[in-house]
């Protein structure tokens, strides 16, 4: 399953519904300390922590937002904390279909919520429990109108025992007793059959939530004895247990030693899988590696007891810990430190991989990480590091993370940022689009930084287009105009590609922020996603309407259009025969008139799904020195684009 919406009611910091959308991939909260980034993930780690951890169940003194506490407690309510929506995937509704019948559960997704006395309740399922009844009874061979209508109104197993001692037929009584295990209803809900599929399909596949900050990394020091309590509340001592468990060693075997030797080997033999994982990303120094240690330590004291005469005396009492003691040692200087004594980055890298290897183990769970400020006392480059490393371990487990260090945020996805702001009102969550607080989104911004002053060029007065291949064609189009004294855009305007309508509002959002002018010129919507973020942009007045201009506006006859539709057929084909000569030249009778597009146009005659935009932008910028390679109506249309672009900045 997929995690693919949360919406947090009442947590901590958030008093109000905060609803946001998460990622099939990476899910990235931005905000300012105390924010309320870490709730979010604590609130979705306590809906199914990866184990039994009291830290990691809902508790109402402690996570309820104070402000609202003594109401909450008075109304005498069970409060909610968050609700989940999952998408299930293809396995699990195939489970389904085998256990229930095709057609008695049909949902996509299933939304759960979680309330302060730790229950889930499931929000909106629906199972067709006729359709169950008639497809059961059909299987097992005892269909019938009066039987199935009897079984319709059975809810639980005592029912259905009354039902069978009606029967004397051994045929019907072997087939009703098949229904035995749909009807225990152990949850006592009326549809006995949506309980089944709730509890026995869905509630085991449901992932795990692996929770990791900077307070679990593994202490240089670590004291055996303190592993054995089952129920650990020290963070670090939790990942040295983990440590312990993936070497396959039990602390009362160790703790009755008396030959270490055979503890350490194993312990070197996980710390070698370990780095063989780490040193593929930690790019900062590969002369590192962990040396392990077991010693016991003896004390002697002085202690005043006293008999059973009741008379006292001094004996020497001897207290034995056994201490595992962790070095990091650098081959290069041949010096060890304690682990903690080496940097807090890679202590981060190797003990998150501790934890993470635990959960790897677990073959029968599918697992979703939340991942508190990762890596945050990482060198720039070494975040980057970590970034390749989250975006390898995206391909098998949905991550979530936390930050406010733009060398944390990949500037080429910047569709996965949430941001998170603390108001009057409480924390809010939202796109990064629609932020408008500037502390808020300087991380956001200085991650894109690069990007800009490698690839852009900001000016006042900047056009937003989505491609290269746009600036290339107005910036040479309007070259032509102008050299024949005709009106091309103004000189005092930047064409910005932005690399996608996905990018667009992004670009929107963060540049507004430095009182620029910004316009855009975009293709028509060719997707619902899209115009759904431009329209919550104008709506959350971002930017205004009248500032988002599409090609298909400024043509005749098209619903939807793209810049190449601007151009007469034959002067975009001439473009797109010399750019492409691997194909036949493409001729305006071979084009399919029932298509709007140009460019599907000539998709269909190639039989491309998509052609390189860039080669006839490239080949136009080559050829097209003057007026008399085109046809007046490409270049009227092109000066009419002009014309009310130029107006937008008046």
């Amino acid at each position: 399953m997929k995690l693919k919406k949360a919406t947090i009611h009442k947590y901590k910091s958030f008093e109000n519904d905060q609803e946001f959308d998460v990622q099939d991939d990476v899910t990235i909260f931005v905000g300012m300390n105390e924010s309320g980034k870490t709730s979010i993930l604590e609130a979705i780690a306590k809906t199914n922590y990866f184990q039994n951890d009291k830290k990691f169940k809902f508790n109402k003194t402690h996570d309820y937002p104070r402000r609202q506490k003594k109401q909450m407690d008075k109304s005498g309510e069970i409060a909610e904390a968050i609700t989940l929506v999952y998408e299930l995937d293809e396995k699990v509704k195939e489970t389904i279909s085998d256990r229930v019948g095709e057609k008695v559960f049909e949902q996509e997704t299933v939304t759960i919520t979680l309330k302060y006395n730790n229950k889930t309740s499931y929000v909106g399922l629906n199972a067709n429990y006729e359709e169950f009844i008639n497809h059961k009874t059909k299987k097992f061979g005892i269909s019938s109108n009066a039987l199935n209508e009897k079984l319709y109104k059975i809810s639980d197993e005592t029912g259905l025992e009354t039902l069978i001692s009606e029967y004397k037929d051994d045929k019907i009584i072997a087939g009703l007793e098949k229904f035995k295990k749909y009807f225990k209803n152990e949850w006592k809900w009326s549809n006995p059959i949506k309980e089944y599929i709730a509890r026995i399909l869905l509630d085991p596949n449901f992932p795990k939530f692996l929770y990791y900050d900077e307070y679990y990394s593994l202490p240089s020091r670590i004291t055996i004895e303190k592993l054995e309590d089952e129920d650990l509340s020290d963070e670090e001592l939790k990942t040295a247990k983990a440590l312990l468990e993936l070497a396959d060693l039990e602390p009362k075997d160790i703790l009755e030693a008396t030959d270490f030797e055979d503890y350490i080997a194993e312990l070197e033999a996980t710390e070698a899988i370990i780095s063989d994982e780490l040193f593929k990303y930690w790019s900062t120094n590969k002369n590192l590696n962990i040396e392990f240690k077991i010693e016991p330590k003896e004390e002697e004291i002085k202690r005043t007891v006293t008999n059973n005469r009741g008379q006292s005396e001094v004996v020497d009492v001897k207290i034995v810990e056994h201490i595992l003691d962790i070095r990091v040692k650098n081959h290069r200087t041949r010096v060890s430190l304690p682990l903690k004594n080496r940097s807090k980055g890679f202590n981060w890298f190797f003990s998150f991989l501790v934890w993470f290897k635990k959960i790897q183990e677990d073959k029968n769970s599918k697992y979703i990480l939340l991942l508190d400020e990762p890596g945050l006392n990482l060198h720039a480059s070494a975040q980057q590091d970590m970034l390749d490393f989250i975006e390898d371990l995206s391909e098998n487990y949905q991550i979530l993370y936390t930050t406010h260090s733009p060398f944390s945020i990949p500037s080429n996805k910047l569709e996965r940022v949430r941001t998170v702001l603390e108001t009057k009102e409480g924390s809010k969550v939202s796109d990064s689009i629609q932020e408008k607080d500037p502390n808020t989104l300087f991380p956001l911004q200085a991650a894109l930084g690069y990007d800009i002053a490698q690839n852009l060029f900001i000016s006042n007065k900047n056009l937003l287009v989505e491609g290269v291949s746009d600036l290339i064609i107005l910036t040479t189009i309007s070259g032509i105009l102008e050299a024949d004294n005709r009106e091309g855009l103004n000189e005092d305007i930047t064409i910005v590609p932005t690399g996608g309508l996905e990018r667009v509002a992004t670009f929107i959002s963060l540049l507004r922020g430095s009182k620029l002018e910004i316009a855009c010129l975009l293709d028509s919507y060719t997707d619902q996603k899209g115009k759904a973020k431009m329209e919550k942009m104008i709506a959350s007045k971002i930017i205004h309407k009248s500032k988002i201009r599409f090609f298909d506006e400024f043509l005749e006859n098209y619903e939807k259009a793209d810049l190449e539709d601007l151009f007469a057929k034959n002067d975009y084909l001439k473009l797109f025969n010399s750019a492409f000569s691997e194909f036949s030249d493409v001729k305006v009778s071979d084009l399919d008139t029932g298509i709007t597009t140009i460019i599907q146009q000539i998709n269909k005659q190639i039989n491309k799904n998509r052609f390189n935009h860039y080669r006839p932008a490239n080949e136009l910028a080559k050829v097209a020195t003057d007026k008399s390679f085109f046809d007046k109506i490409t270049l009227d249309n092109f000066e009419k684009v002009f014309k009310e672009i130029n107006k937008l900045y008046a």
